[in-house]
């Protein structure tokens, strides 16, 4: 059986708002979050806008930790998280 990647991802809402989610394929759970097909309830008060930031990790335990950890910072320091992300791709 092939290993399959897993992604923990940020999504900032039309309202400003970040949302962190775990998945397998990055592009279609964001189209899932736009057409409100699967997605989550947190984009039915305020759509889905762009994907802000993204990790790649080996398995979906860790993926989870990370959203977990994740979720638990800040709004300050996940600005700071994606800024950093930013920055290092170029």
């Amino acid at each position: 059986m092939p290993k399959t990647d897993w992604f923990v991802y940020i999504i900032e809402a039309d309202n400003g708002k970040l949302y962190t989610g775990i998945t397998t394929d990055l592009s279609r759970r964001f189209k899932q979050h736009q057409e409100h097909s699967g997605g989550a309830r947190f984009f039915h008060t305020s759509a889905a806008r762009k994907l802000v930031y993204h990790e790649v990790l080996p398995d979906r335990s860790t993926a989870s930790k990370r959203e977990i950890a994740i979720k638990k910072l800040r709004r300050e320091q996940k600005l700071a998280l994606i800024e950093s992300k930013t920055t290092t791709d170029g």
